[in-house]
């Protein structure tokens, strides 16, 4: 059973996330032949102010445009 864990920046919508679910399903699924009730998606949100690129935050990098 594929187990496929992402972790994304807080700020999508519901309809956003549900879209990435349903891609990551159809990639294993196509991409490795798994049945599709076999596959796991887990999606993580982190909040912008805890996730770091190159020493700055995410909201800091959003904020400026950067992002």
């Amino acid at each position: 059973m594929p187990l496929i864990q992402v972790t994304i920046g807080r700020g999508r919508s519901p309809e956003q996330l549900n879209a990435l679910g349903q891609a990551i399903t159809d990639a294993v699924e196509s991409s490795i032949g798994a049945k599709r009730e076999s596959i796991r998606v887990v999606l993580t949100e982190c909040e912008p102010e805890h996730w770091f690129v190159g020493g700055e935050t995410l909201a800091e990098l959003r904020a400026s445009g950067r992002r």
